[in-house]
């Protein structure tokens, strides 16, 4: 009785086996609908011991031990138009030869599913050796499709059955040969095998039954199974090549005009072109240049304008600092821009604004605390739908909430971003752990980033949207070396060349002598005095009478609500600028104090005569709040400037309580004749805050009388430095004709040193502060040649006082000389101001970085700040972005002091933007050997090496695959299959070799490692951007909003059932699909006129874009269908050196 194989009571495997197995049988045919590969190891051991035969095929006798016919394998649009024509469709022997191709193409692919094992790799090497020796034949029936599945072994030796026959369903894979229930019946009958065997040599034998054999000897020795060794180099490579995808595709993309062509260094041609990209992608819409200061970001973006402006037409709205507006004006005039500037701080009319495709945001750290300006810019970017590209040289100061809030201006909060922040999700108990905590928060969202404070999660964002370069990455990818002197430089396009200069850190050492005034300053007991202090005016919120404040009108209620918002961080604000101003210069310190007693006195003034209190900026923290305050107007109290001028011999505080309330009704006075000035009544606070602005006026004129006269000329700092100027300095001679800037974080500051080296002589001496009108003007004057300008000497200034209104922006390298007056607690300002002048043109071999200390050494400094760190944070909470003191700061102070070379080099050079570090390591690679740019790009998936690792570094695996949804991940396991990490450029160095990097046998468990790998990707499938339309500004929302409200109104003579119905499908449409480009824009035009473009002209251009399939970009989400890519692996294997 035949055997019946079904896969459940008997497995087809089995019976294959047996008639393969008997005794006698020399060869086998099959005919399957498919095959796979990998399924050939079920039959790989039976196969070899076959001895084979003689077979007549045509008019020759050919040795043959197994024939496999494949009947299925045809494109899908062939196989279709060869089942449902009605035509003769018999190939050609060009469509037979395409078939071919395309089919041996699906080979390939079979090969990169699923996990790699070893087995499977042994099972194709041996199918690879049998398809060599011809003991394996393959053929491809293209005539026509065969469903067939036939498999027969030839035993000539037997009689009674010479030919065994299985017939069924069960195709050469493994679900056919074990899992998938299926139906096939053994036969031993001589007619009817004879039958079978006719029938299987008139298909192997017709002229479109095309032999594939040496097609899939090449698809596995293409493959990662393949006997032959894989180049580490080859994996870095790959790695690098996938890695640069987008920055390959931007450069390849985008031309730039030919003054751009011309102006431009390589390395700035790249970034233009990749951030365009990014611009374009219609899921970002936004894009951040974060090189270090001094590499040309305003340049480049100037070159991106240029690019939406030729190949997208529009306009471009460049948002900067005011005091760079005239510095943009003269790169849109050169240029030929059609682009607006507007300052940072003007308000801007939403409502009423003009469209700009493109808006620039210049230093756009300046927005990250938030606030009116931020939300007015903010606003303006949703209601517009442009394009936004960022420039900032510190894309975060400490937080990177200061990241995130920048990003904003153009990410929705819940826009899906397509990636979750993984090592926090991970850290906090996986989906489930961030789902407890952050229920309102969509786990792909800005927000969900938001929350953690992990360095790999935030590289993994910014990949999306940041390039990023640093001075020394420039330098060893796009630098010439001069072979005289080795010094590394840039080539300007008309040969002139610029050279790197070195920062060479230099200490000014101020004598002190007990009992002297700047003792005194820095003396524990003023230390102690500013503890003392309570500074309530920053903290009312600590002194309003509940009783009074529940019974507030509703209009008093919001100032009630600001003053407990903003209370504790002022508070540490204002402590902490006390000992800033001490640092900075004894006469800033002085008029310090005096404002502040003078401010409570206004208080008590209103205290004692029951009037309002005046609550304005004083009581929050100003918008363009930052570490270095250059504005010294006093709030809402305006500038105290009428204390005695700086070019007196001494500075005299007053001492007694009574000259400054002989002044406080003038100034209270002063106050009520302002517009920008709160106020509330004083049965709002309790009676203890006149108690505490009295006592804390009696400390301040205690450390007013501790500090005694401010003796200018006895001023040791300020004398260091004319010596300095002059050329008389004991250990600096060098100077006396050089330009040099001098940098101090306060205005007083500036104006006393201006009016002090005047006073001492100085000529050419200029000053630039956050009230200057015009400090590109004054930049001009003191830097002519780096701004493009022809001055004579004599017109020229040398000496430059400026606040941080200089540090941004501005060309200042006619300079090579810069003395930090003071010094800010954050070490990325001092960074910036080196680069003012450390910037490409610059001319001298060193730059020379002064800084002033007392010349008793750092520590005591080093040790009165820790004092006054730890009494701000006393309480938590207080004080937040750069009033902290950062960690390693303390080191950087003694680094400066003892003038260590490299302290103010940029802190992040290593911080360069993934897809520029791949594309860069891909580009030298091609440029060295040309023949790359075919090998890697034609190397297939799953492909492995391994090389040596030494030192600490471990062995292990790293795996590069792409999700489902098309994202990279990098995953780095140790032998033991713990996570070491995923952050790509960490993983990027680990990766790092020579093209001679010799390939090392793999681990035993490389597989199973790389199936580690893969299992930790959870996979995400990204939702369709549909579904969210955005903030009720964006045109979708206000489509959707005007078309529903149409659409309810019912039919009309003019608007039937139909027209009704296709409105329906286009309101789905649009909420589940993201508009065409073309659409958005015009449409958003048709919304701004409303008022001249009636409702059903926009309905009716609706409809007439959905019918020519302009209207959304429709992409159906195959995920689900999707797996996880193995892209390539390396190991990593300890040897010894």
């Amino acid at each position: 009785m035949a055997n019946i194989y079904d896969n459940i009571d008997m497995k087809f495997e089995q019976g294959l086996n047996d008639i393969i197995t008997d005794g006698g049988v020399k060869r086998v045919d099959f005919c399957v609908g498919y095959f796979n590969l990998r399924g050939w190891d079920l039959v790989v051991d039976q196969v070899d011991r076959l001895e084979g035969d003689f077979v007549i095929e045509g008019r020759e006798s050919i040795h043959r031990t197994c024939r496999l016919l494949v009947g299925m394998h045809q494109p899908p649009e062939d196989l279709v138009r060869i089942l449902y024509s009605q035509e003769d469709n018999t190939p050609d022997a060009e469509m037979a030869q395409r078939i071919k191709r395309k089919i041996a193409d699906s080979f390939r692919k079979q090969l990169l599913l699923g996990i790699p094992t070893k087995h499977d790799g042994w099972t194709l090497r041996r199918l690879a050796m049998q398809l060599r020796s011809k003991k394996v034949v393959v053929k491809l029936a293209v005539k026509g499709p065969i469903h067939a599945k036939l498999y027969l072994a030839y035993n000539p030796d037997s009689h009674a059955a010479p030919i065994s026959a299985l017939m069924g369903s069960s195709n050469l894979t493994y679900s056919g040969l074990k899992y998938q229930g299926e139906l096939n019946v053994e036969n031993y009958d001589r007619h009817q095998a004879e039958i079978y065997r006719n029938w299987f040599e008139d298909r192997w034998n017709d002229n479109f039954s095309l032999d594939i054999t040496d097609d899939l000897i090449r698809a596995i020795e293409d493959s990662w199974a393949a006997d032959k060794t894989i180049p580490p180099y080859y994996i870095y490579l790959k790695i690098a090549y996938h890695l640069s995808e987008e920055a390959r595709n931007g450069v390849k993309e985008y031309t730039l005009s030919p003054e751009f062509q011309h102006d431009l260094f390589d390395f700035q041609q790249n970034a233009v072109k990749i951030v365009a990209h990014h611009l374009n992608n219609d899921k970002r819409r936004g894009a951040m240049i974060g090189d270090v200061v001094g590499l040309g970001k305003t340049i480049t973006a100037c070159a991106v304008a240029k690019i939406f402006e030729m190949d997208r037409g529009g306009s471009t709205l460049i948002i900067c600092p005011a005091n760079l507006q005239d510095m943009w004006r003269k790169y849109v005039k050169k240029y030929d821009l059609k682009a607006e500037i507007m300052s940072m701080s003007k308000p801007i009319d939403v409502d009423h604004s003009r469209y700009y495709r493109l808006i620039i945001i210049d230093e756009s750290h300046n927005l990250r605390n938030g606030g009116k300006r931020y939300n007015n810019i903010k606003q303006l970017i949703e209601r517009l739908g442009s394009r936004v590209l960022l420039l900032t040289a510190t894309p975060y100061n400490k937080h990177y909430n200061d990241l995130a809030n920048q990003l904003r201006l153009f990410i929705a909060d819940d826009q899906d971003l397509g990636i979750r922040p993984e090592r926090y999700i991970e850290s906090i108990g996986g989906d489930r752990g961030f789902m407890t905590r952050h229920s309102d928060t969509h786990i792909r969202t800005i927000g969900a980033f938001q929350k953690s404070e992990n360095v790999e999660d935030w590289n993994e964002l910014m990949k999306l949207f940041l390039v990023r370069r640093t001075r020394s990455f420039i330098k060893e990818h796009f630098a010439l070396t001069d072979p005289e002197d080795g010094r590394k430089y840039l080539k300007f396009s008309d040969g002139r060349i610029s050279k790197f200069p070195d920062r060479v850190p230099r200490s000014v050492k101020f004598k002190t002598t007990p009992g002297d005034q700047y003792t005194r300053l820095y003396s524990d007991e003023m230390i102690d005095l500013m503890g003392e202090l309570k500074l309530p005016r920053y903290g009312l919120s600590l002194y309003i009478s509940e009783k009074a404040a529940a019974d507030a009108p509703r209009h008093v209620q919001p100032l009630l609500d600001n003053l407990s918002r903003a209370g504790e961080r002022m508070m540490g604000f204002c402590r902490s600028t006390f000992f800033k101003r001490m640092d900075s210069s004894g006469f800033s310190y002085l008029l310090t104090l005096y404002r502040h007693v003078l401010r409570n006195c206004v208080f008590l003034y209103a205290l004692d005569n029951k009037l309002p209190l005046p609550i304005g900026d004083d009581n929050s923290l100003p918008e363009d709040y930052s570490e270095d305050e250059d504005n010294d107007t006093g709030g809402i109290f305006g500038e105290d400037g009428r204390v005695a001028p700086a070019v007196d011999a001494a500075l005299n505080i007053p001492t007694d309580l009574a000259v400054y309330m002989a002044k406080a009704k003038e100034y209270y006075d002063i106050l009520s004749s302002k517009t920008n000035v709160s106020w509330l009544d004083p049965t709002y606070f309790k009676r203890t805050l006149k108690q505490q602005l009295k006592k804390d006026c009696e400390t301040i004129l205690k450390m007013i009388a501790l500090c005694g006269k401010w003796e200018q000329k006895n001023d040791q700092k300020l004398n260091e430095l004319e010596q300095l100027l002059r050329g008389t300095h004991p250990d600096f001679k060098e100077h006396k004709d050089d330009k040099v800037i001098i940098f101090t974080q306060y205005s007083d500051t500036a104006r006393y040193i201006y009016n002090q080296l005047r006073k001492r002589g100085f000529k050419h001496v200029d000053i630039a502060t956050g009230n200057s009108d015009n400090p590109t003007a004054i930049v001009e004057k003191f830097s002519p040649h780096s701004n493009d300008k022809e001055l004579p000497a004599d017109e020229q200034t040398r000496i430059l006082i400026a606040t941080d209104v200089l540090s941004e922006g501005q060309n200042l390298q006619d300079s090579h000389v810069i003395v930090n007056y003071d010094l800010p607690w954050a070490i990325i300002r001092l960074i910036q101001r080196a680069g003012r002048v450390d910037r490409i043109g610059q001319a001298a071999k060193d730059i020379y970085c002064y800084s002033c200390f007392p010349a008793d050494g750092i520590e005591e400094i080093i040790n009165l700040r820790g004092r006054l760190n730890d009494r701000i944070n006393a309480n938590a909470d207080i004080v937040g972005s750069d009033e902290i003191f950062f960690e390693g700061n303390q080191q950087n102070l003694r680094d400066m002091f003892n003038e260590k070379a490299g302290v103010l080099d940029d802190a992040d050079d290593n911080d360069v933007d993934l897809a520029s570090q791949a594309f860069q390591i891909w580009s030298a690679a091609v440029k060295r050997d040309k023949k790359l740019k075919e090998i890697i790009p034609s190397l297939q998936n799953m492909i492995y090496s391994t090389k040596a690792v030494y030192g600490n570094m471990g062995e292990g695996v790293i795996t590069y695959a792409r999700t489902a949804n098309d994202y990279d991940v990098l995953t780095w396991l140790d032998h033991n299959g713990k996570l070491v990490t995923q952050s790509q450029q960490r993983i990027l160095q680990a990766l790092a070799c020579e093209p001679g990097t010799p390939a090392l046998e793999p681990l035993a468990d490389h597989h199973e490692l790389v199936a580690d790998a893969v299992a930790l990707i959870k996979e995400q499938a990204v939702t369709n951007v549909g579904g969210m339309l955005g903030n009720r500004f964006s045109t979708r929302y206000r489509i959707v909003q005007l078309l529903e409200n149409y659409y309810q109104q019912g039919d009309n003579l003019f608007f039937g059932p139909n027209r009704r119905e296709e409105l329906k499908y286009a309101i789905d449409e649009i909420y589940n699909y993201p508009l065409q480009e073309n659409a958005k824009f015009i449409l958003g035009r048709m919304l701004r006129n409303n008022a001249r473009n009636a409702d059903d002209e926009i309905v009716d251009y609706v409809l007439e874009l959905r019918k020519n399939g302009q209207l959304c970009n429709i992409v159906e989400d195959d995920t689900p269908g999707k797996e996880n890519k193995i892209i390539c692996s390396m190991g990593l294997k300890k040897t010894e050196q």
